[in-house]
């Protein structure tokens, strides 16, 4: 295993979309075609699967200092209203482009820290938003939760919302690992909040684990996901640390490269920690992802039903996904579109009336072909052409794959390739195998984290 390491530990994207944001081509696109792909997708599919919004809420108190995501660090919980009545504003000018209520299938809320906003906050927004749609059958309402701040409030207030899935970020639990990352949050923190939400009666709960921390040892991981299993949560996202100091904003400094582990090391924190959350009942499901038997996460796996979007891994899939807040993304199917990145400068576009979106995507037709087949790579480990002649760049695909089916990582049939067991690690090296965009256009600077 240390040679393929060794082979194929490069860097690559996550696939929460194809084409991914570095390769999207913004001379093709603008906020008025972008109107267009959503109206679309809202015609041909609310009508039955509904649609899916992601709500970013961007603030925090403390910087943790592993984190890549789009945040603003303060302790003012005065932003908290204004910031949620421009949420609701740019709502209100999607729901100007549909010609029926929409159907709500699918709700997230990231971050940032969404428990800093006040339980009655987070009522009052949902409410705002509920009052003007359609409630699918057996909704997907999920939301990440701080463990140092969500409170039982909170968790009783968006279950009775229709809240049912929660995710708490844990990471590790070595005080050294902490430290470095600026997440100092006890196991105590984690256990109370875990049995409030069991107690209330969410029956999704999720721990974040990251492998690959700065001053992480298997020691410290095997600690963690010991500790983890105290409280048996319903599934496991055990992500790689992704190291990309070199992205604005990200405020990865509160350690040196050479406190992280070596490639092999973290390949071994991956490994070992796989299979010990194997041994403990746990199935490994798509890419980074684990679950009970139980969990719909599993289930949707097994009846070839698991998607894959910005959110990461779902058990259901639309077609359209409306991004609100700074930063959110948005899928049409057709195109993607990302808002402005400063919380000032989406406030005022908001005001304007303006969509807020700041750059995207359309997708071509070969685009939506490869979107597919990376997306069946990703969450059914294995796709199938039915023409793959239309498209001779990815025949040119075929025969790079033949070196990883010498490695025992994919198996190729006439017009269908299957990633296997040992080969689900190196998911991402697959699926990069058909990027097209990337192939053609590779990067002259590092712009990916590594895959392992």
């Amino acid at each position: 295993m240390n040679s393929l390491i060794d082979k194929y530990n490069i860097p690559g994207p996550r696939y929460t979309s194809y084409p991914t944001v570095p390769y999207w081509d913004e001379s093709t696109f603008s906020p008025e075609k972008w109107k267009e792909t959503v109206i679309r997708s809202f015609h041909e599919s609310n009508a039955e699967e509904g649609i899916s919004i992601y709500i970013h809420l961007p603030f925090c108190e403390a910087l943790c200092t592993f984190c890549a995501c789009h945040k603003r660090i303060t302790k003012q919980h005065s932003v908290e209203i204004p910031y949620l009545e421009s949420v609701l504003k740019e709502w209100k000018l999607y729901l100007e482009l549909f010609e029926e209520k929409p159907k709500l299938k699918e709700l997230h809320l990231g971050g940032g820290t969404p428990t800093f906003f006040s339980p009655q906050n987070l009522k009052t927004l949902l409410t705002g938003i509920f009052e003007t749609v359609e409630i699918a059958e057996d909704p997907e309402f999920s939301f990440e939760g701080h463990p140092n701040n969500t409170t039982r409030d909170h968790l009783q207030t968006l279950y009775d919302l229709g809240f049912r899935r929660v995710s708490f970020g844990v990471q590790d639990y070595d005080p050294k690992v902490q430290k470095a990352i600026n997440r100092i949050q006890p196991f105590e923190n984690v256990k109370a909040v875990t049995e409030w939400a069991r107690e209330i009666g969410y029956r999704g709960i999720s721990h974040d684990l990251v492998f690959g921390l700065p001053h992480q040892t298997w020691e410290a991981m095997e600690y963690t996901i010991r500790k983890t299993m105290e409280l048996k949560p319903d599934r496991l996202a055990f992500y790689s640390y992704a190291h990309v100091p070199w992205v604005k904003g990200v405020g990865q400094r509160g350690f040196d490269e050479n406190d992280l582990p070596s490639g092999e090391e973290k390949r071994r924190l991956y490994e070992d920690g796989k299979k010990l959350l194997q041994d403990l009942g746990y199935i490994e499901v798509g890419m980074d992802h684990f679950s009970l038997e139980h969990d719909d996460l599993y289930q949707s796996l097994i009846h070839k039903k698991l998607h894959r979007n910005f959110m990461g891994y779902t058990s259901s899939k639309t077609q359209l996904m409306v991004g609100l807040g700074m930063s959110a993304i948005s899928d049409s199917w057709y195109a993607f579109a990302q808002n402005v990145k400063t919380v000032e400068e989406y406030q005022k576009m908001v005001e304007e009336g303006k969509i807020p979106v700041v750059k995207g995507h359309i997708l071509d037709k070969e685009d939506l072909t490869v979107r597919r087949h990376i997306l069946n790579l990703m969450c059914q480990l294995e796709t199938t052409f039915t023409d793959k002649n239309s498209f001779p760049e990815l025949e040119n695909a075929f025969e790079m794959l033949e070196e990883m089916e010498k490695d025992e990582l994919v198996e190729i049939y006439d017009n269908q390739i299957k990633i296997t067991e040992k080969g689900r690690a190196f998911t991402r090296n697959v699926a990069m195998v058909f990027d097209l965009r990337m192939m053609r256009n590779k990067p002259e600077t590092r712009i990916f984290s590594m895959t392992i």
